[in-house]
């Protein structure tokens, strides 16, 4: 007997190259033997709307890495259609963290048969004052830094070559090794559930609140953290110097930081940064520079299908 899957609605990148097409199609014949499958290619927030207007009881699969899910669930979530809506996910991305972090395989038929055998669970995001949401992981610091200087020599090197062969990729190592080379200190006070973890006369390499465990494809930043258990795990480095920092790296490299007697890591529904000017890097995207910032977590804020 042949399971009933209900239909689905595929979103995909409509910029998505060779190799991700070859991907989604091979996924899409697994889909296509149980259900009826409508393909929607966007390209910008505006065509993102227009196609989920007309999602109606569908279940949305998201045919793409971290960045097109959060785009995905930030839509749903300002049109006030996340709570009742249904999403599984093909990792089409470079990174797919959400996809490490939840079991989702990343191969991408073993995914497709995922959605269509797998669990509907709840889910939790995390919300910060003005109404951005994060899927995965938010942080400060070090790591926020490399990320905005990653962006800018990406697109600096784009332009050399001849379209999708260029030195783009290059851009995010490159903001890394600057970032080591040179990594900001910052005297911040973190507060979570209104108790002062970290006041302004401990400098802080980075911190990190996390809803899922890794970021930058397999880094378990925060590894204990679970986007289903109401909760939001923060890490504080305070790493600050050249020795703790190098120690910090190796060991977060083999995920062993939390280890080190300069990390904390906590829990907690509600956290607040604030003190000097720092820039946020949340699910890969950067904004600031900010002064205050504070994050609370919304749990089951929306279903997914997983293994």
């Amino acid at each position: 007997m042949v399971r009933r899957v209900d239909p689905l609605l595929v979103i995909t990148n409509s910029e998505a190259g060779t190799a991700d097409e070859e991907s989604l199609d091979t996924a899409l014949a697994v889909l296509r033997e149980q259900t009826s499958v409508e393909v929607a290619a966007t390209s910008d927030p505006g065509e993102l709307d227009s196609v989920l207007h007309r999602a109606g009881t569908r279940r949305i699969v998201v045919a793409g890495g971290d960045g097109s899910l959060h785009a995905v669930i930030k839509a749903l979530y300002r049109r006030h259609d996340l709570a009742r809506s249904v999403l599984a996910l093909l990792p089409l991305g470079t990174g797919n963290d959400f996809a490490r972090g939840t079991g989702i395989p990343l191969d991408v038929e073993e995914a497709a048969h995922v959605i269509l055998k797998g669990r509907v669970a709840p889910m939790d995001i995390v919300v910060d004052e003005l109404g951005g949401i994060v899927v995965n992981n938010v942080h400060v610091g070090a790591g926020a830094q490399a990320s905005r200087r990653g962006a800018a020599w990406k697109d600096r090197l784009h332009t050399v070559g001849v379209g999708k062969v260029n030195l783009g990729k290059l851009g995010y190592p490159i903001g890394a090794l600057l970032t080591a080379w040179d990594p900001p200190t910052l005297r911040l006070r973190v507060e979570i559930d209104g108790k002062v973890v970290n006041d302004l006369d401990s400098p802080v390499l980075m911190v990190a609140v996390g809803n899922g465990s890794s970021v930058g494809g397999g880094t378990e930043l925060t590894p204990e953290a679970d986007p289903a258990d109401g909760l939001m795990d923060v890490m504080i480095s305070r790493a600050t110097g050249p020795l703790g920092r190098f120690v910090y790296a190796a060991r977060l490299g083999i995920g062993a930081h939390l280890e080190s007697d300069d990390v904390s890591y906590l829990r907690g529904r509600s956290v607040s940064i604030s003190g000097e000017s720092f820039w946020c890097s949340a699910d890969g995207e950067i904004y600031g520079p900010e002064r205050q910032r504070t994050w609370h977590v919304e749990p089951a804020a929306y279903s997914m299908v997983l293994p």
